[in-house]
């Protein structure tokens, strides 16, 4: 049986999430753009600002919070438009960190659409336009050397078949939002997360639901609740106990 997503419009069947639904170019309020699915009512980043929410929640309450590793693994849950690891490959040029970069997506989105989206022209006047392409048209399933200080992996897997342990220092829980895809919220894929940071390891998520922050305790975690970006009071980081 096709398992099925209820969503706002109706039900669709789980092979139609990325590559049939109509997906639209917005801008939101800092100017980036973003992509909004109709069917879900739901869109890939924050419309108070795609760029702010990436840097806020991803890069400065993630990756810079682990600023005693000179080399770092990082997982990322949902490569989508690839803005979060467009964002990271820039720190990584700015402070000469080495990143290790692992992202997981299901369902990829096709270049010709991506290269529409204005991230480049907003970031360093198109600097990292080759960078960007080469991400999303790179192999998949084993690491390619973007930089001498950034490798990315790109894994076609869902969330629910890793096998990761102690393998991360970060992990970027970027999903759809709860509402959308409930499935990927839950006990069960949070020990999944758990198992794959190494002590001391973090987990951040723009998501700030109360059950999702139970699941997050329940599993292990230590749970800070922490100011969120524009347009969202807090957000949620999860710390993976000594």
């Amino acid at each position: 049986m096709v398992r099925k997503y209820t969503i706002l419009h109706g039900i669709f069947e789980e092979k139609y999430i990325i590559d049939i639904l109509k997906k639209e170019i917005v801008k939101t309020r800092d100017g980036s753009n973003t992509l909004f699915v109709p069917e879900f009512d739901e869109t890939y980043h924050s419309t108070h600002g795609a760029i702010q929410e990436s840097l806020h929640v991803f890069i400065r309450s993630g990756l810079k919070f682990k600023t005693e590793l000179n080399d770092i693994n990082v997982l990322e849950v949902g490569f989508g438009t690839g803005l979060n690891a467009l964002l990271s490959f820039i720190d990584s040029e700015e402070t000469n960190r080495n990143i290790k970069y692992t992202s997981l997506e299901a369902y990829p989105l096709k270049w010709d659409l991506l290269s529409k989206l204005n991230y480049i022209d907003l970031i360093f006047n198109g600097k990292y336009s080759a960078i960007y392409k080469k991400m999303h048209t790179c192999h998949w399933e084993s690491f390619y050397v973007l930089s001498p200080y950034f490798k990315l992996r790109k894994q076609n897997i869902k969330l629910q078949n890793i096998l990761f342990d102690n393998e991360f220092d970060v992990v970027y829980f970027d999903a759809f939002a709860p509402r959308v895809q409930p499935e990927l919220w839950t006990e069960q894929i949070f020990t999944s997360m758990y198992k794959a940071l190494k002590p001391g390891g973090v987990l951040v998520t723009y998501c700030a639901k109360g059950s999702v922050k139970r699941a997050l305790r329940y599993v292990g975690f230590e749970l800070q609740s922490i100011p969120g970006p524009p347009g969202k009071r807090e957000m949620s980081r999860a710390i993976k106990p000594q």
